[in-house]
């Protein structure tokens, strides 16, 4: 599997998922503030001879509905496995769970703070949530962090990585092209053809848009609309006026080629079942909706029926040694039950896998610095994500990409997982 060179931080493809995976803050917290147990570098906090002692940040529930709750199911499968082999250079992993944080930015600084204030752990994996107010905190008292790396606090800190690099495109990077190509693949080339973006009315939703109109121009997509106008903290009830505009944005007052949404579920079963009742037969795409447990009603079935999918790892209808491996991880972790998968699950558990593969790397030693300096050396291939490699990770994304398609309720691989080259981001 090729390592994706550098990918924005998915801008391209993982903005799309920052802001796709919601909005965006990036730490507000205070780094310097709280207590460590040893000297800054030098803490072993939460390591004991035998344990380790790791936490989670997660938005289990939220105001608009969503959940990430199966992202703890996900890490807690990973864990267990190290656990059943052996434990990390002969330590355990005592995994305490994820605190939920409500999409609620108060709420994460005061997960993270209680998670090393008062539950003394080493590291917090995963941190999934679009409000990751506790970044500053969390880099100050040097805890290994690891999560989606949809949001700036994951490009850049020392302590804080994605785990499938930095998906947040700066000045200077570049831009993962996983989503303009495998878009132009879907329609047979991108010359000629033209794409409408649309995504929530905040810094993400801006930093989105801004993001995707320059990879998929670079791709040879002309791009009529791309607006960050949805409402971030309610979800509109009419979505005449924005499939209006939409509908008469291609050449001529045309509808577009394809709709590209980077917004989450509640808001992308709204817009897509309006744009479908108002005739589109173009292609429609976000980079959330791969959930078999979103299929469970009708009305969600028939919105996401045909859709493609953005994914930043392998399909779950792969059958590499690492997805069915995967695959038992999670079905032992669930009692033994064959639960329906999801993307959440993916982010739990190469969350969880990235920190144990650099934990290892430490050697028996284990503290916050002598885990600083095994990740700046790390790198491995073949996961789920693709290859890997650290600092490049806090610059660059090195997960590659594939896009499903959900066609008379089943997924199905629309384009394949592989990697493209980026493009300077500007």
């Amino acid at each position: 599997m090729s390592r994706p060179i550098r990918t924005l931080a998915a801008a391209a493809a993982a903005l799309l998922l920052a802001t796709a995976c919601n909005s965006a803050s990036t730490g507000g917290g205070s780094g310097g503030s709280g207590t460590s147990d040893a000297r800054p570098g030098t803490s072993a906090r939460g390591v004991t001879a035998d344990s380790i002692k790791v936490g989670g940040i997660v938005s289990m529930t939220s105001a608009s509905g969503y959940s990430k709750k199966d992202t703890d199911l996900g890490a807690r499968a990973r864990y267990d496995r190290a656990n059943a082999e052996g434990g990390v250079n002969g330590r355990r992993i005592d995994y305490l769970g994820a605190e939920d944080d409500g999409q609620d930015p108060a709420r994460n600084l005061a997960a993270a703070r209680k998670l090393v204030q008062q539950d003394k752990v080493f590291a917090v994996s995963p941190m999934s949530s679009v409000a990751f107010s506790g970044a500053d905190f969390l880099d100050g008292q040097r805890v290994p962090t690891v999560g989606w790396g949809t949001l700036p606090s994951f490009c850049g800190p020392e302590h804080i990585y994605g785990f499938n690099g930095c998906l947040v495109p700066t000045p200077g990077g570049t831009l993962n092209q996983t989503w303009p190509e495998g878009i132009a693949q879907v329609l047979g080339g991108a010359k000629g053809r033209s794409v409408a973006l649309i995504a929530g009315d905040n810094d993400a939703g801006t930093f989105g848009i801004r993001t995707f109109t320059q990879g998929f121009k670079a791709a040879g997509f002309a791009v009529p609309y791309a607006k960050a106008v949805v409402p971030a903290t309610s979800v509109p009830s009419d979505w005449s006026a924005y499939t209006k505009e939409i509908l008469r944005s291609g050449p001529g007052g045309t509808a577009p080629d394809a709709v590209v949404s980077v917004m989450q579920t509640p808001y992308n079963i709204g817009l897509f079942t309006a744009l479908k009742r108002s005739g589109y037969r173009g292609v429609i795409s976000d980079p959330t909706d791969y959930d078999p447990g979103l299929l469970a009603k009708d009305a969600t079935r028939q919105a996401l029926d045909g859709v493609h999918v953005l994914l930043q790892f392998q399909p779950f209808e792969s059958d590499s040694p690492a997805m069915r491996r995967f695959k038992a991880d999670i079905r032992k972790a669930a009692g033994g039950r064959d639960v329906p998968l999801n993307m959440h699950m993916m982010t739990g558990y190469m969350s969880a896998d990235l920190f144990l593969s650099i934990a290892a790397a430490a050697g028996k030693d284990l503290t916050a610095a002598s885990f600083q300096r095994a990740a700046d050396g790390f790198s491995d291939t073949g996961t789920l994500v693709g290859d890997r490699a650290e600092p490049k990770g806090r610059k660059e994304s090195f997960g590659c990409g594939a896009l499903v398609r959900l066609r008379n309720g089943r997924y199905e691989v629309a384009v394949p997982f592989r990697c493209y080259p980026p493009i300077p981001f500007r």
